[in-house]
């Protein structure tokens, strides 16, 4: 059987295993004020009510003076549906209308608008880190320290969530370790994206089209059809496409940085009669298409980082926009996500949840090895040597869980569940070191590689509530995760010349880890709108094996955090505050650099922090002000020694005689910058016969950040001012009309930091220059 039939077979039984589970959470309606006894924990609207873009009407945000005072915010981080302003959570909720009307399109556009987000592009990975907690390494063996979800589905993996966004309901960045009911991998927090329901008893839709600078064409959709109150199905898609921000006048054809996404997205939804029983069924398929990411040669830029072996500097190479190399590079992605969920009512106060996920993620890149024009050079070191170097990967993943909780008044609520996590990861990498523009020589450095992963885990929560005002959370999960890794390795020394020998060395590590994970914490209703909260909880990463050979595994690591918070909304809900402090203790830091070229993971020492955030919104009439700040002072709590890829020889004299590095205590934690500040306004100008002119401005400002432990022009990216505009023109509830410009005042400013390594070299990711445009939407 073909890889194809294989995947389409493994799709088609995902399909049926779906049908096996039984169901999910049933809110109950929000109260706006704290009912008297017997106490019930605040939920929100019921989960199969649309919450989509524009809800009711299912369209990608209202119209932008449509309402008086906020809306309410609801989340999902707790298996129910609950309003923000009610759970012990530090997070920022972007409803539908928000997202439209800050144009958020990715998820590196939420880092502008969310504090102590940090979000960096990496080759084919996108990394998010919150508080200074995530990764920074891409590796079949590492785990993100941010949970991602997509409508209840684990996304494992890095490679596959810096998509564009389309017809998305909301987003939930969860800030502090969520290791009750997300789990693993959520040391630092978690991010939930919802997609709309299908709308039941309606017939509805919206088309999106965007037009922009450097050839850029967007257009988003979606249809619903609910013939009636049993079944409902919502279909949208997108296809986006841009070209490069930057010039290669090397002599390759290749153009980083320009992509092609086609995608979409199906969701059937069916009830019965008496509402008790809820069956969803998601289907959805992508296909990214690119040149891969344009990684601008420091020594472009920095004389003293200028490798000799290039040739010399074409004048155009100053322009941060420029770049020069000769290779053919690609980094193609496509795969397929499967879920069923089912809910079921087993009484007026329980219900029964399950979901099953089957996700089959692919990516084939191929990148310049140099990032330049230098010639073939067997004998010289790595960073000298003319090569090019292609990996392909194959995620696939396995996922159920199931939920057993409570949905009836009372003051005890609760949930507890299961979880299982069942994934292969193949790995294909090859480098060719006699060629400088494609993969064509008879005799490669080939690996081949296979991780496999298992997670299985036990959790429960209870909320009561002690008093009408006072009310006690506690939960709890053990996790038991399970990595194993085989690498097959055919390859030749730099020193060897054609026609040598090669050598193949089996290398077989498995690494167990196991974690009890929690959450303790105190409520305090004060009044009916302001709620004052206290947790500690305790986040978990699992370890994992090293790709270099005769190299440790390393363990788990953990982040124990401490806060207090305030959510009040005031004025008659036209004024919203949230606030919070915290103090977290890491430990055993999973810290990823490179050894030989390859991901090297290792526990570094504990790291301290403090920090603070603040959000305000407000809504008066048709206007609107968002803000919010994040302060952020996170550091090493130890001296500790590690591999630094760009100095390879270390401080052995501090380090034991060992060539790594000392990092010394104090020394802030990668991707921690101080301050993340963001403010927005807009007024609703209402223009008569329905129409309603609205201008909004917002700005985002970043302090500098190191992407290593070692600061160094390798490492650091310097801070940065963003500011957006755009003009927005609603023709009632069907027509709308906007003009918009991001990085206003074309800002320039390095995005990310990549590290050398064997495949390729490393260099400046700039963020994207000035970018302009008019989008037109549509709805029926």
């Amino acid at each position: 059987m073909t890889l194809v039939a294989h995947r389409r077979a493994r799709l088609l039984g995902a399909a049926c295993l779906s049908a096996l589970l039984a169901s999910a959470a049933q809110a109950q309606d929000a109260a706006d004020q704290v009912p008297a006894a017997p106490q019930t924990v605040p939920q929100a609207t019921d989960p199969a009510a649309p919450v989509g873009p524009g809800a009711a009407t299912n369209q990608p945000g209202d119209a932008a003076g449509s309402q008086d005072g906020l809306e309410e915010i609801v989340i999902t981080a707790e298996r129910r549906e609950q309003s923000l302003q009610d759970i012990p959570i530090s997070a920022t909720v972007f409803s539908a209308n928000e997202i439209a009307r800050r144009g958020i399109t990715n998820l590196a556009d939420v880092q502008q608008s969310a504090p102590s987000v940090a979000i960096n592009t990496v080759n084919r990975s996108t990394f998010i880190n919150i508080r200074g907690v995530g990764i920074a390494q891409s590796a079949p063996t590492s785990n993100p320290g941010i949970a991602y979800y997509i409508d209840g589905q684990l996304i494992p993996h890095e490679q596959f969530i810096g998509q564009s966004f389309y017809d998305i309901g909301a987003i939930e960045v969860l800030r502090g370790p969520q290791g009750t009911l997300t789990g693993q991998n959520s040391t630092g927090g978690a991010i939930y994206v919802r997609t709309p329901e299908p709308e039941f008893n309606a017939t509805s839709g919206y088309l999106e089209q965007t037009i922009g600078n450097f050839d850029s064409y967007r257009t988003t959709g979606a249809i619903n059809w609910g013939p009636n109150d049993n079944v409902a199905v919502r279909i949208a898609g997108i296809h986006d496409q841009r070209d490069s921000f930057s010039e290669n006048i090397g002599p390759s054809p290749s153009q980083p940085g320009s992509f092609n996404l086609d995608s979409f997205r199906v969701n059937l939804a069916l009830r019965t009669p008496d509402q008790r029983l809820k069956i969803n069924v998601r289907g959805e398929y992508f296909d990214y298409r690119s040149d891969n990411i344009p990684v601008k040669n420091r020594g472009d830029i920095v004389p003293a980082l200028r490798d000799p072996a290039q040739p010399a500097l074409d004048p155009r190479q100053s322009d941060a926009f420029v770049i020069r190399e000769d290779a053919i590079s690609f980094l193609n992605q496509q795969g397929y996500r499967l879920s069923g969920e089912v809910r079921y009512d087993l009484s007026d106060a329980v219900q029964i949840r399950g979901l099953t996920s089957w996700q089959d993620g692919y990516t084939h890149d191929q990148a310049d090895g140099d990032r330049g024009l230098a010639p073939i050079n067997l004998a010289a070191p790595t960073g000298r040597r003319g090569r090019v170097s292609r990996a392909s990967t194959d995620f696939r993943t396995f996922i159920n869980e199931i939920n057993l909780l409570s949905t009836g008044k009372g003051p005890f609520q609760w949930v507890i569940g299961a979880f299982s996590l069942d994934e292969t990861v193949p790995l294909l990498q090859l480098r060719d070191d006699r060629s400088q523009v494609d993969i064509v020589s008879a005799t490669l450095n080939r690996t081949v590689t296979e991780a496999t992963n298992t997670s299985q885990s036990l959790f429960g929560q209870a909320n009561w509530f002690a008093t009408d005002r006072i009310e006690l959370i506690a939960g709890a999960r053990y996790s038991w995760d399970k990595q194993v890794y085989d690498r097959y390795e055919v390859s030749r020394t730099i020193t060897q010349g054609i026609g040598t020998p090669v050598t193949a060395t089996p290398i077989t590590g498995v690494q167990k880890s196991t974690a009890l994970t929690g959450k303790v914490g105190v409520n305090f209703h004060a009044t009916d709108d302001v709620l004052l909260y206290a947790t500690a909880s305790k986040g978990y990463k699992a370890g994992g094996v090293n790709l270099t050979p005769n190299t440790p595994n390393f363990g788990p690591e953990k982040n124990f955090v401490y806060e207090a918070g305030i959510k009040a909304e005031l004025l008659d809900r036209h004024l919203r505050i949230n606030a919070d402090v915290f103090r977290s203790d890491y430990k055993d830091i999973q810290l990823a650099s490179l050894l030989n070229g390859l991901p090297l993971t290792q526990n570094a020492a504990s790291g301290k922090a403090w920090g603070a955030e603040f959000e305000l919104t407000a809504q008066f009439g048709g206007f609107s002000f968002n803000g919010g700040v994040g302060w952020l002072d996170a550091a090493f709590a130890d001296d500790v020694c590690v591999n630094n890829t760009n100095n390879p020889a270390g401080t052995p004299a501090l380090c034991g005689g060992v060539a790594d590095q000392l990092v010394p205590k104090g020394q802030e934690l990668p991707f921690s910058p101080e301050w993340t500040i963001n403010a927005g306004a807009q007024y609703a100008f209402a223009l008569g016969n329905d129409v309603t002119l609205t201008p909004r401005v917002q700005w985002s400002h970043v302090t500098s950040q190191i992407g290593t432990p070692f600061p160094s022009a390798f490492s650091e990216i310097p801070g940065r001012d963003v500011i957006d505009a755009r003009l927005t023109l609603d023709f009632g509830d069907r027509y709308r009309l906007e003009a918009f410009v991001n990085n206003l005042t074309d800002e320039l400013y390095i995005a990310s930091q990549i590290q050398n390594a064997s495949s390729a070299n490393g260099g400046y990711v700039f963020g994207a220059p000035r970018q302009y445009g008019v989008r037109g939407t549509v709805r029926f």
